[in-house]
């Protein structure tokens, strides 16, 4: 089971959009020495929404090849219709991706029993480890414990990334008791409670600009080492909020190019962070040491 923090990272553009492979490299090479326990390629962060297929497939290949099998690598291959994410699942099991995180199908707002046969039916159509992904603030659909621990009993889903942000739903799925089962939160300003609740990691945006910090503030929270996890995500507590101030990834991809890290490069409809925010996002990053 992957433990610790694992980076949502982000797909490097240039300035007319184009995807930056080298620039990705670069990411995936810091994450690295960071001590970053996977990388999470094509997911919300890596702008899922408005890649083409074939690019899509080409950042997972680049993160993969990166990598090299020093680090996990687990794709985001989710889509509101269960044909198109059996595709992109099995695109990335013929890249080698370590996994595929599957986020909850948007706008068609399928009832429970619907989010349990669409995560089923990938799970026996492609064999990779898969990862469902709870993220109701985007998709207008919240997929409950009880179905996920009924998915639980699929023999390749193999965890959850929850990131309703939400305590009382993190007690929730610790109490499940689900025996080899991952549970990574997907909220970075709820993740070291989660943790030191039992759940096993934090798939964060934070870590695309604080890479060690997260690695130790999570690899501490999982130990159940609360004082030494309070005090490393007090030093990034700042760019929790501060990279939420307009929708994700649009901070984290500014904060990225202020660090020098790479273009800042966006796809519409997202647009780059509004110079109102300009100095909050800097603030964090000089907070926590990013930056003079």
């Amino acid at each position: 089971m992957i433990t610790g923090s694992i980076v949502a990272i982000v797909t490097p553009m240039s300035e007319d959009g184009e995807v930056d492979h080298k620039a990705l490299g670069d990411l995936v090479e810091r994450q690295v020495a960071a001590g970053t326990s996977a990388i999470v390629s094509v997911g919300t962060t890596g702008e899922s929404s408005t890649l083409s297929v074939l690019e899509h497939t080409e950042v997972m290949r680049r993160t993969i090849d990166v990598a090299a099998g020093r680090v996990p690598v687990i794709a985001g291959t989710g889509a509101n219709s269960t044909s198109e994410a059996i595709h992109l699942t099995r695109a990335a099991r013929a890249a080698g991706a370590d996994g595929a995180l599957l986020v909850t199908p948007y706008y068609n707002k399928p009832p429970q029993e619907g989010l349990y046969r669409h995560f089923r039916t990938i799970a026996e159509a492609v064999d990779i480890p898969q990862y469902l992904y709870n993220v109701p603030g985007r998709t207008a659909c919240d997929m409950l414990p009880s179905t996920v621990a009924r998915l639980a009993e699929v023999r390749n889903i193999v965890g959850l990334k929850e990131a309703k942000g939400d305590l009382d739903r993190v007690r929730e799925l610790v109490a499940l008791g689900l025996e080899d089962f991952a549970l990574y939160s997907g909220d970075d300003g709820t993740a070291r409670a989660s943790m030191l609740a039992g759940f096993h990691g934090d798939v964060s945006v934070t870590a695309n600009v604080a890479p060690e910090t997260m690695a130790r503030m999570c690899k501490a929270a999982v130990a159940g080492d609360a004082e030494n996890a309070s005090a490393l995500d007090a030093d990034v507590v700042g760019l929790h909020s501060a990279l939420f101030v307009e929708p994700n990834p649009i901070p984290v991809k500014w904060a990225l190019a202020e660090m020098g890290l790479m273009p800042g490069g966006i796809r519409l409809p997202l647009v780059p962070l509004d110079e109102l925010h300009h100095e909050d996002v800097r603030s964090a990053l000089r907070s926590a040491g990013l930056i003079g």
